[in-house]
């Protein structure tokens, strides 16, 4: 009898704690509202949507803007923003740098290992790492990024040809950073924002794409990182100027 009891109870408090978180997350996601984005952007013609504005010139890179893949728009929320370029130098060495916004709803972001691996692509772990880049403008900062590299087989002029990618990537919202590969980080610090501001973070997923053959992967690694860093202050509008972070308390994660 002491037994049943017991297990009423606990049923009774579980019920108590589902209910009342429930409650709590319904109250919290009514009364949200959308953070700034931590990247330039401008109204869309006819649309609730966004477009994210990268640079048309970098060093001695031209550009062109590349549409996003139909599949990619049709399976993210209907609510995420893009803006996507291929860069290419003048000895011909080309990245694809993409940046997908998200909007109130979190799942525009994904593991970047599905869309790899998914388009044919092996993920070398072991080359693959966390890193730091060093962004001078407008005032210096250490960009945290996640270095994957990856691999495979295509066919040119009919016989068999390896290939080998290097792909950085990191998100960024207003007054934050992440380069954590997990997403814990990220999704602490968007709970965290929305709990007690009522704000949802709204996050943008950068990534800089490059292929080589195997053995130049360092190499192609110290182009993507000084595009990356005379690219970088021309589009991300975080971390913010010191004398703003200054003014406003700096939050975790806000590279300084």
């Amino acid at each position: 009898m002491k037994m049943n009891a017991r297990k009423l109870i606990l049923g009774l408090v579980t019920l108590l704690l589902v209910g009342g978180t429930a409650g709590v997350l319904v109250r919290v996601k009514a009364k949200q509202t959308l953070g700034l984005p931590g990247v330039a952007t401008r109204p869309l013609p006819d649309s609730q949507n966004l477009e994210v504005v990268l640079p048309e010139f970098v060093l001695d890179y031209t550009s062109e803007i590349i549409e996003q893949d139909k599949l990619a728009v049709e399976v993210l929320p209907a609510d995420t923003s893009y803006g996507q370029r291929r860069y290419t130098a003048s000895d011909g060495f080309w990245v694809q740098v993409n940046v997908v916004l998200m909007g109130s709803d979190r799942t525009s972001h994904h593991k970047p290992q599905y869309c790899l691996e998914g388009a044919g692509w092996r993920i070398d772990a072991p080359a693959s790492s966390r890193e730091t880049i060093r962004i001078e403008r407008p005032h210096e900062y250490d960009l945290p990024v996640m270095r994957i590299v990856v691999s495979r087989q295509v066919t040119h002029n009919g016989q068999p040809l390896n290939l080998r990618g290097v792909y950085v990537y990191w998100f960024v919202a207003d007054n934050a950073l992440s380069g954590d590969p997990t997403g814990v980080e990220r999704m602490w610090w968007m709970a965290r924002e929305l709990l007690t501001t009522g704000v949802l973070q709204r996050w943008a997923y950068v990534t800089y794409f490059a292929v080589c053959l195997p053995g130049q992967e360092e190499a192609t690694y110290e182009r993507l990182k000084k595009l990356i860093a005379f690219s970088v202050p021309e589009f991300q509008l975080t971390p913010k100027p010191r004398a703003d972070v200054a003014a406003a308390q700096p939050r975790d994660g806000v590279a300084h």
